[in-house]
């Protein structure tokens, strides 16, 4: 007679499950017996709610919550979410209130600020017709013999000096006749709170030496012997910037000896208060508009 075959028990490996979903059924109950007897404070979610709603869309449009359950009964709670209410009731009125105020409110500063700007802007106006006033005695010879010219602008005020009369041809090196021009200016300019800067002009001719590759480095070591005689006359540095234009900036056509002539100089502009010796101003060329009196 055959033995029979005996058969190994099969092991459960998923008995884990059991005891695993009893625990998520038990914390599941705990949760939900914890919510049920939550409660929620309407006034204070009230007030973050709205706190929320202004930072992420602006101001709040409505005082009613956001339904998440049930509050306190009681009178403490109602009372509080009153004042909750009528808070936001206030806070809402003073924003519907607040813009004409404001409006008000900015349309006088305006008015303020233009007519401060339109004083500040008649001062300087003043201030400059004083320092045209003041160049135009000291320098009266040169400006007769049109070797130094003066211009009005809305910046500031242009002193444009012949560099016939300061340099010898190529050249960066002043003249020592220029020298007594230049310091006599710069005696005049000297008191004067104003920023400068000194601009170097050429014709179009081209240059190329060992010190002058072209008229850019030419135009701007002419305008820095000029800034260099300036601070050594005891003008503050710090009012003064230097400025190479070369060629690109003519006042008259190259087409002539007289018109290249007229574009090798040295421009001087004192700029009123509002502008600073590095910034952006009007440029004269040969097709612009000069703008002010020329003198």
């Amino acid at each position: 007679m055959a033995r029979r075959t005996r058969h190994e028990e099969h092991q459960n490996h998923e008995a884990w499950a059991i005891p695993y979903g009893d625990l998520v059924t038990l914390l599941l109950a705990f949760f939900v017996v914890m919510y049920s007897i939550s409660t929620v404070n309407e006034g204070k979610y009230r007030a973050v709610s709205d706190a929320l709603s202004a930072a992420f869309r602006g101001a709040p449009r409505t005082i009613n919550p956001v339904e998440v359950g049930k509050g306190h009964t009681g009178a403490g709670a109602g009372q509080e979410a009153s004042m909750a209410q009528n808070g936001l009731i206030v806070g809402e009125a003073t924003q519907l209130v607040a813009p004409p105020v404001a409006a008000a409110d900015n349309a006088a500063t305006k008015s303020e600020q233009e007519s401060a700007s339109s004083a500040s802007s008649t001062m300087a106006i003043s201030a400059m017709d004083e320092v045209v006033n003041k160049v135009e005695d000291s320098m009266a010879t040169l400006v007769e013999q049109q070797q130094l010219l003066i211009t009005r602008h809305t910046y500031g005020v242009e002193i444009e000096l012949r560099t016939d009369i300061l340099f010898p041809s190529g050249s960066a090196t002043l003249a020592p006749s220029a020298r007594a021009v230049l310091e006599k200016l710069a005696d005049t300019l000297k008191p004067l709170p104003y920023p400068m800067r000194v601009e170097g002009h050429t014709d179009n001719r081209p240059i190329n030496t060992f010190n002058f590759p072209s008229n850019w480095e030419l135009s701007a070591a002419r305008a820095a012997s000029v800034v260099h005689l300036f601070t050594q006359r005891g003008m503050d540095a710090s009012r003064l910037a230097v400025i190479g234009l070369g060629e690109f900036r003519p006042q008259t056509a190259n087409s002539s000896e007289e018109g290249r002539n007229a574009n090798r100089r040295v421009v001087v502009v004192i700029l009123s208060n509002g502008q600073n010796a590095e910034g952006a101003t009007e440029h004269k060329s040969v097709n612009d508009q000069v703008s002010g009196v020329a003198r």
